[in-house]
Order: structure tokens, then sequence, then C-alpha cells
């Protein structure tokens, strides 16, 4: 099977096998992060996620278990992830210098190279990597499970790839590294912007950075200054204002195939209102409605309002983003098997809360310090669109380089 099938005519294919030595991998081992040998680390599958080689993405392994170890990372090499989720199996990344005392374990494979094979690693790394290449290595995973997939050696040594001549390859490699490079630097720079903020966020919500005219602050629960809201859809809003929420992205549309057979029953939220699944809010499940038109949530939900005379809903949302917000949300509940957190648990939660006027000169500081994140995010997501067109083009020789 070819991974890309519309190359030049120029390009002969040939196996990935034809290139490679061995298909090494590492063996599973015991680790700990209190106990474990500092200088002897196992790579997680997630070394690879972000298709770009993490060795930080390891965890020390237990002394007992280091003789055991048995394929160190090589520079140079590709690190690939033969056994994950469907949506990550086949992850790889180039690993272009050497990390001394990181291993593998035996879910990820690395390549090692044949003796002068015309390849360079960086142009396969890039291949694999693109949106055809991860395509491609899903295709070949085997596996009945929804939740684990495995690629063969077999199917993928044999997988064929386009190889233009070598020197063409460094030079796609080279241009594609510039954009590699750029994401990078706007990576490390949302790293540094989102440690700043949350740093900034505890201190202003503790109050140990005071703003100008600060008054002290006074400890309330959230119970005093928030209620819960029961009120029903009835008739009022049709099956397309039905919202479900999410850790990762918030409020969405709530897919059809888990939508009830009635919404009379389902909860109205407006706008600043909160909501969230009380078997969810344990890790994280919770989103505050934004837009002006009302939703509806699940009957089954929570949904709470703030008092805005005593806690402002913009900075509540900061509140419920601090480290005591998820302290104490991962110590309440009801239920031994599925945790559930209802109002009257989660209003227990006891916080510092400075006066309204305070409220909002916080909240306008950490909006700002969000804003900023949003914009890098952005700026980042442009230049990996523009990285992906420019690979297809490159990968498939749609565009060629001058030599």
């Amino acid at each position: 099977m070819r991974i890309i099938s519309d190359a030049p005519k120029a390009w002969k294919y040939r196996p990935i096998g034809s290139f490679i030595d061995e298909l090494e991998s590492g063996v599973s081992v015991n680790s700990s992060e209190q106990e474990g040998d500092r200088n002897a680390r196992i790579l997680k599958t997630s070394c690879v996620s972000t298709g770009r080689f993490d060795a930080s993405e390891s965890k020390p392994v237990v002394r007992s278990e280091v003789k055991r170890l048995r394929c160190p990372v090589r520079k140079e090499s590709i690190v690939i992830s033969r056994m994950n989720t469907p949506a990550l199996v086949g992850a790889s990344a180039y690993v272009p210098v050497e990390h001394s005392g990181v291993y593998l374990p035996d879910r990820l494979w690395q390549i090692v190279w044949k003796e002068k094979a015309p390849i360079d690693p960086r142009w396969l790394a890039q291949l694999l990597g693109s949106s055809a290449g991860r395509v491609f290595l899903k295709l070949i995973s085997s596996g009945t499970s929804d939740s684990m997939k495995n690629i063969s050696k077999d199917a993928f040594l044999s997988a064929e790839v386009p190889t233009p001549p070598l020197i063409e390859q460094r030079e796609i490699a080279n241009i594609l590294s510039t954009w590699d490079e750029a994401l990078e630097k706007v990576d490390a720079l949302i790293a540094v912007k989102g440690r700043r903020k949350k740093a900034l966020l505890q201190q202003l919500l503790a109050g140990k950075i005071r703003l100008k005219g600060h008054a002290k602050f006074k400890r309330v629960k959230l119970a005093d200054v928030a209620e819960e809201s029961a009120g029903r859809n009835g008739s009022q809003l049709d099956r397309g204002r039905l919202y479900a929420v999410t850790k990762a992205e918030g409020m969405v549309p709530m897919r059809e195939r888990v939508q009830g057979a009635t919404i009379n029953r389902c909860k109205v939220v407006e706008r600043g209102w909160y909501a969230y699944n009380p078997m969810r809010l344990n890790i994280g499940s919770i989103a505050r409605w934004e837009s002006n038109e009302p939703a509806m949530v699940s009957p089954d939900y929570v949904v709470f309002r703030t008092n805005e005379n005593l806690l402002l809903s913009d900075y509540l949302n900061h509140v419920r983003r601090s480290a005591a917000w998820a302290d104490f949300v991962g110590a309440s509940g009801n239920g031994s098997v599925r945790v559930r957190i209802w109002f009257d648990d989660l209003g227990r939660f006891s916080f510092p809360l400075p006066t309204v006027d305070d409220q909002r000169a916080i909240a306008a500081i950490l909006n700002t310090a969000d804003e900023e994140l949003r914009l890098l995010r952005k700026h980042r997501d442009a230049i990996d669109q523009q990285k992906s067109g420019l690979m297809q083009r490159l990968l498939t020789g749609k565009l060629r380089v001058r030599i």
C-alpha cells in the first residue's frame, strides 16, 4: 500500500523497510516519580503525540528494574507509537538530539537506519506526520477495541513511500523545519504566558497581590453568594438550543443520539449562568453560558447563577480555575462508585471574596491575560495551517524545490 499515491513519476516508490535495518522496541518496566531513578527514565507514549519528540514525557524507572532496560533513544531516529488509541496510533516524531538515560517502552518503536540508506530521516518523519501519513497509519492498524489499536511490523515495513532524490528530500525537510521552529517558539511562549497567568490568578484571588484601594477580603461560601436554578424549558426553546458541557470546549450542542425523547424538563440557562453534570464536575466539566440568547441543558444537570450584587459571574469564572476550587471539587461529592456533586455539595466551597469593584478589576486583569493567550493560540493555528498546506504540496511533488 502507498502512503501517497499521486507523487511525480520521477519519484520512485519504495517500501519503508528498504531503508530500515531494524524496528527496535523496549520493555515495559515499573516507574515511580517518588522512588524511581532520575537518571533512567522510560518514555510515555505521549512523547510523540504532538508530532514533536518530547523527552520530558517520561517517568523515572524503579531502581530494581533499571537493569531490564534495553532500548535507549537514538539521535536522528524516528519514534513511533505502534499501540495506542485510534486517535493516536501511529503518532511519530523525529529525534534531533541525544537524550542520555531515556529508554523506550514496548509500545514504542524506534527506527534504526540502514547504512547509507538514501533517505533523510527528517523527510520521512514529515511524511509520516502529514495528514496523509496519519490516515494511512490508522488504516493499517488492527484491533477490535475502540480504545486500543496496534500496527504490525509487516504492515508498516511494506508500506510504500515516494522517494525524491536525497538532495530534494533534504531541501524539503529544511523548508518544513522552518515552520516547525516557528511552532516551537509560539508553543514555548504560550507555555510561559500560561504559567504566568496561573501564578497571577492564584495571587490575585488569594489577595497576595493587592490592587490600589483593595479592601480586605472576607471569606464566604458559594451558597451564600450564588443559588441553584431549577427553571424548566416547557415549550420555550426547541432542540437547536439543547447543549451539553465538556471540559475542553465548554457548552456545545448536544449530539442528537444522546438527546432524550422530550425536552420539556430540560433546564434553562441564561447568560452568565453556570451548568455542569454532577457526575463529571470532579474532572472539570463545568461551563458558563456566554450568549445573550438562553439555552437549555439536560434535566440531570445542575444549573446555578451568582448574586451579582455580591459575586460577579465574571469573577467566579476565574475562581473555578483556581487550585482551591480543584482541591475542593476533588474531595467532594456523594457516591462510592461514581461521584455526584450536587449544588448542596458545591455550595460549601469557601473562598476569599473582595468587594464587587475589586472583583471587577481583578477579572479585567485576568481576562486580558486570557485574551492574550487566545490570540497566541490563534496565531499558532494559523502557522500550523500554513505548514499543513505547504507540506501537502511539497510531499506530493505538486510544489517542487529548486536544487
